[in-house]
C-alpha cells in the first residue's frame, strides 16, 4: 500500500440532480434546485426558500424494510452510498468486511423523524413513540446504516462540525486508508424542512428574507443578505491507489491534502482560522498557492464573512490570482452535505478541465479583489484545487484534490 489515496466513485444527492452526471449537468448549465418549500404550509415565515429534492423515491434505493427506522437523510445517505460503490466498481461482498470502513457527517441528525415521534409522544402517549426513535435521531446513524446495509466493519465515525463536517468526514477517511485500511465510505448529507426544523433554520438569523430564488442567495455580491439552507450532499469511495490500480479503475482524483482549524473565541483580536486550514491543506499536499487552478469557496453569503473568506484567499493567493467559484448557489447551502458535494464538484472540474459558475451572483465589490468565476463556466487547465468550508461556531476545513494523471496540464 502506498500513502496515495484517490477517489474511485461518487455519489450524488443534490436538489439539482440525483445523480452524478445529472447533478454536473445542473451545474454547467445553471440549473437551480432552489424554489419554495413545498412540505408544510410556510405562509408564515419570513423566509420560504429552499434548496430541495423532490423526485427521490426511496424504494427505488433501499428495502421496504428500512423504511420505518429511517429518517428522509438516512434513505439519502444510503442511496448516495450505494451509488458511490457501484460508480466504483466495488462489490462489498467480494472484500473483506475489515478491510472497509464508513466515516461520516451530520448537522442536523433526523430532525423530521424525530419530530413526528415526539408529536405522537406528546399528543398520542409514549406508547405510540416508534423504538427506532432510539437511533433514528442520531448523527451517527448514516455511519451504521450504511456499515450494516454493506457489510463493513472496519473503521468507522461521524463528524458533526455544521458545514465543516463533510470535509472533515474526508480528511478522517483518508487518514485511515493511509493507516491501512484498503477503502472507505466517506461523505455527508442534512435535511431538516419539517416546520421544527425551518424554525431551526431561522432562528440564527442568516437565512435570506429575499423571496425570489435567482437573488436570494448571491455570496460575494454587494446585495449579499444571507443564504439559502439546502438538503442532500454526496458520497465519495477514498480508496488504496495501489488497491484501486490492480482493481484496474481510473481515478478521479488524488485528496492530496486535508486540514482543520478552529476560530479563536471573540474579543482575542487574532484572525479567523480559514487561511490557516487552506495553508496546511496545501503544505499537506506538497503544493504552493500557483498549483492550485480553482478555489471552491465556503461562500457564506453574508456580508462579513464573505469579505473574511475573500481576504483569506487573496491574502493567501495574490489579488484575482486563481478563480473562485460557488456552485452551491444553486443548491443552497447543505451543511455536512455541502462540503462533499463540493469536493464532488472539483474532482469533476479536473475532470472535465472546466470551473463552473457561481450561478445569480453578479456585482462583486472590487475591494474583494477574487476572480470570481460568475455567468458561463470558465474552461481552464486544472491539475489541483482547494475546496474550503466553514461551521458555525468556528470550524474550518479545507481539502485540495489533484489529477493522478503522470504529466501536469500545460498552463
Amino acid at each position: 500500500m502506498t500513502d496515495k489515496v484517490v477517489v474511485t466513485g461518487i455519489g450524488v444527492m443534490a436538489p439539482n440532480g440525483l445523480t452524478t452526471e445529472d447533478f454536473w449537468s445542473a451545474v454547467l448549465e445553471g440549473r437551480s434546485g432552489i424554489d419554495e418549500i413545498r412540505r408544510f404550509d410556510t405562509a408564515r415565515y419570513a423566509s420560504r426558500l429552499a434548496g430541495q429534492i423532490h423526485d427521490f423515491e426511496p424504494l427505488e434505493h433501499i428495502p421496504k424494510r428500512l423504511l420505518p427506522q429511517t429518517d428522509i437523510s438516512t434513505r439519502f445517505a444510503l442511496a448516495a452510498a450505494a451509488a458511490a460503490l457501484a460508480d466504483s466498481g466495488v462489490d462489498p461482498a467480494e472484500h473483506p468486511e475489515f478491510d472497509m470502513g464508513v466515516m461520516t457527517s451530520n448537522a442536523t441528525g433526523g430532525f423530521e423523524f424525530t419530530h413526528r415521534e415526539f408529536k405522537k409522544l406528546w399528543s398520542e402517549g409514549p406508547s405510540r413513540v416508534s423504538v427506532y426513535e432510539s437511533f433514528a435521531w442520531f448523527y451517527a446513524v448514516n455511519t451504521g446504516q450504511i456499515s450494516i446495509r454493506h457489510g463493513m466493519r472496519g473503521p468507522g465515525s461521524v463528524v458533526v462540525s455544521e458545514q465543516a463536517g463533510g470535509l472533515d468526514a474526508i480528511g478522517n477517511a483518508r487518514r485511515a486508508v493511509r493507516l491501512g485500511t484498503p477503502l472507505v465510505v466517506c461523505g455527508g448529507v442534512d435535511s431538516a424542512f419539517d416546520p421544527w426544523g425551518w424554525a431551526s433554520h431561522l432562528s440564527g438569523g442568516r437565512v435570506s428574507p429575499t423571496a425570489d430564488p435567482l437573488r436570494a442567495y448571491i455570496p460575494f455580491d454587494v446585495h449579499a443578505d444571507g443564504y439559502v439552507p439546502g438538503e442532500g450532499g454526496a458520497f465519495l469511495i477514498a480508496e488504496d491507489a495501489d488497491a484501486a490500480r490492480t482493481r484496474g479503475r481510473t481515478p478521479y482524483g488524488e485528496i492530496a491534502g486535508y486540514a482543520a482549524t478552529f476560530d479563536p473565541a471573540p474579543g482575542l483580536n487574532r484572525p479567523p482560522g480559514l487561511r490557516r486550514a487552506a495553508e496546511l491543506a496545501l503544505a499537506d499536499a506538497g503544493l504552493s498557492p500557483g498549483d492550485i487552478g480553482v478555489v471552491f469557496a465556503d461562500a457564506a453569503g453574508l456580508p462579513a464573512e464573505d469579505a473574511a473568506e475573500a481576504a483569506a484567499i487573496r491574502e493567501l493567493f495574490g489579488p484575482e490570482a486563481v478563480p473562485v467559484t460557488a456552485p452551491k448557489t444553486l443548491t443552497g447551502r447543505l451543511f455536512a452535505g455541502g462540503g462533499p458535494l463540493d469536493l464532488a464538484t472539483a474532482l469533476l472540474s479536473l475532470r472535465d478541465q472546466v470551473v463552473p459558475a457561481t450561478a445569480h451572483t453578479a456585482e462583486v465589490p472590487v475591494a474583494y479583489g477574487i476572480d470570481l468565476v460568475t455567468g458561463q463556466p470558465r474552461p481552464c487547465a486544472l491539475d489541483a484545487a482547494l475546496v474550503l468550508a466553514r461551521g458555525k461556531g468556528g470550524f474550518n476545513a479545507a481539502v485540495v484534490v489533484r489529477r493522478t494523471d503522470a504529466d501536469p496540464v500545460a498552463h
